[in-house]
């Protein structure tokens, strides 16, 4: 459960520490006073989507700390190789910068906000006004109906299912096309195919011959410059080469190196160089006999680069990229003159797909059907609680429209009906419901879902607009009965539910040295009966009304007494 929350910097909260405990919590206070921003810090640190305009002005960032106690052993927790402590205790932590960026932790590992978000949702679910707007979308009745049958598998192992067929049906598509189509690409793709063989392509080729017409077109000065090192190595008919003068030193040298170590050592010198000076001459002499250079060959290399130029200009940048059309262009070829029997060949087994995918669909809708007569008596008992005896609650089925009946969901078309009437037919939810009635119905639906989710911690962010009297209590109730299974943190302004908490904070606002701020208190019984007296008559309290507090918390506290003892 969620133990203690820390806030700085967020909005009109310049500091606050709130410790919830089990059960049941409540927060409230005046419109605007900032119960909705403890809910936005929470979020926060849940990973949702924030803004830095959460920031409270003038400050450079914002931080929101979540100490969670006496959690399970969550899936997130075996990904991420992430736990609580040895207390059985977790930290989450989120820094939000006025540069947008943001510093997450968990448990004082770093971690990304995607991260933060995914362990988040196993921890707290967060119900506000706009779930009732979903509930009027009957596009996300079907997504109810899966999450209270628990059909996640199923659902899984379906669109798996249906992602082949899928896929198959776009590979039939694609080798289809018309005769004259057809024939059209074919002979692009020959055409195509054989200018690309007849050039004979080879990796590397086109550096080579630039390479080699640089060399062309040096040809007379490097012959030039390779004959005048060699004759002057080895010289000729006019004078002697630089092995003969090394030679002829080292002649002399030799005659007296017996005169001394330094003598002996300069031998050794010239003899050295006179060699060096004999290799390098000759190998200057080789590699001016392998000189082959030509006008023609040149010719040729400039014919066969402007070849290449031409090709990279309709088939890729590079030789490698051109032999890559080429290959593409082959098999797109075959696949086209091989289409008729693929084609035949992906039929036979898009068939079989198609048989499993709608016996998934089918045994999928069979699983729907049953979880929603289940569905059905599992509302009707909870609003029954909530003092709506009459409603009729059903989920009505229809076949999906298309061609096969089918789509990435299965067979079937989803929407919950219910008549709150007696004598009256069953209609849609957004044609029947009132306001209260559609916070009730929204409660009851989630404190069914609910009996199947690990979560620990439910939030209601004002879920009770349109509920008041009698229903208001029968609200107070259920909530009450439902922190007996997990932990209930609720937003409201009506006195009954707030009289049902196990505990009390009351969210003010006030100001100081020309700024608003945001206060949180923790209220002891008197506080609570101030309270209910607020809520109840407003800011001028009478002494009936504040007896008419104190009657609302012994009620409630007979209330808890009497379910707890049962």
């Amino acid at each position: 459960m969620l133990s203690l929350l820390h806030i700085e910097n967020i909005a009109l909260i310049d500091g606050a520490d709130l410790s919830f405990g089990p059960g049941f919590n409540v927060l409230t206070g005046e419109t605007g006073a900032g119960k909705s921003i403890i809910i936005d810090a929470i979020s926060a640190v849940m990973g949702e989507r924030t803004s830095r305009d959460l920031i409270r002005t003038g400050e450079k960032s914002a931080l929101v700390t979540a100490l969670f106690r006496d959690l399970p052993d969550l899936p997130w927790f075996q990904e991420m190789g992430i736990g609580p402590d040895e207390n059985g205790e977790l930290l989450l932590s989120r820094k939000i910068q006025a540069d947008g960026k943001n510093i997450c932790r968990v448990g004082g590992v770093p971690c990304t906000v995607v991260q933060l978000r995914a362990l988040g949702s196993q921890l707290i679910d967060i119900h506000g006004q706009h779930d009732g707007q979903q509930l009027l979308d009957e596009t996300c009745h079907l997504g109810y109906l899966d999450s209270f049958g628990q059909l996640e598998e199923e659902t899984a192992a379906y669109r798996k299912s249906y992602e082949t067929l899928a896929e198959l049906r776009r590979q039939i598509s694609g080798l289809k096309m018309n005769e004259a189509e057809k024939a059209r690409r074919i002979d692009s793709l020959q055409y195509q195919i054989a200018e690309l063989e007849r050039a004979s392509l080879r990796p590397g080729e086109e550096e080579e011959l630039d390479e080699r017409r640089t060399l062309l077109r040096s040809a007379d000065q490097l012959m030039a410059a390779v004959e005048d090192a060699y004759s002057a190595l080895f010289g000729d008919d006019e004078r002697d080469g630089a092995t003969s003068l090394l030679a002829e030193a080292e002649g002399s040298i030799a005659r007296i190196a017996d005169f001394s170590q330094e003598l002996g050592q300069l031998s050794g010198t010239l003899s050295d160089l006179r060699y060096a000076a004999e290799d390098a001459s000759e190998r200057l002499r080789d590699l001016r006999d392998t000189f082959d250079f030509s006008p023609q060959e040149l010719d040729e290399v400039e014919s066969r680069l402007d070849l290449l130029y031409r090709l990279k200009k309709k088939y890729g940048s590079t030789v490698q990229e051109m032999l890559d059309y080429l290959d593409r262009s082959r098999q797109e070829l075959e696949q086209i003159e091989m289409a008729d029997d693929t084609i035949r060949k992906l039929e036979k087994k898009r068939a079989k797909v198609l048989e499993r995918v709608r016996q998934q669909a089918q045994a999928l809708s069979e699983k729907r059907q049953a979880a929603a007569r289940t569905l059905k008596e599992r509302i009707e008992e909870e609003l029954r609680q909530l003092d709506m005896p009459k409603v009729r609650f059903e989920t009505e089925f229809a076949p999906k429209e298309g061609e096969l009946g089918l789509d990435e969901t299965g067979m079937d078309q989803v929407r919950f009906l219910m008549s709150a009437n007696v004598g009256e037919n069953l209609k849609p939810i957004a044609k029947v419901a009132s306001g209260g009635e559609l916070s009730r119905i929204m409660l009851a639906l989630k404190n069914v879902l609910a009996e199947n989710d690990s979560i620990m911690t439910l939030i209601f962010d004002e879920v009770d607009t349109g509920v008041s009297g009698r229903a208001a209590g029968k609200v107070a109730e259920k909530m009450s009965r439902l922190s007996q299974s997990c932990q209930v943190l609720c937003v409201t302004h009506l006195a009954q539910i707030a009289a049902m908490s196990d505990s009390h904070f009351s969210v003010q606002k006030e100001e100081k040295a020309g700024r608003t701020y945001t206060n949180v208190a923790v209220l002891d019984r008197e506080g609570r009966k101030q309270e209910l007296a607020r809520l109840t008559g407003g800011a001028h309290t009478s002494a009936a009304i504040l007896e008419g507090a104190e009657e609302l918390l012994r009620e409630a506290e007979a209330y808890k007494a009497q379910r707890r003892s049962s």
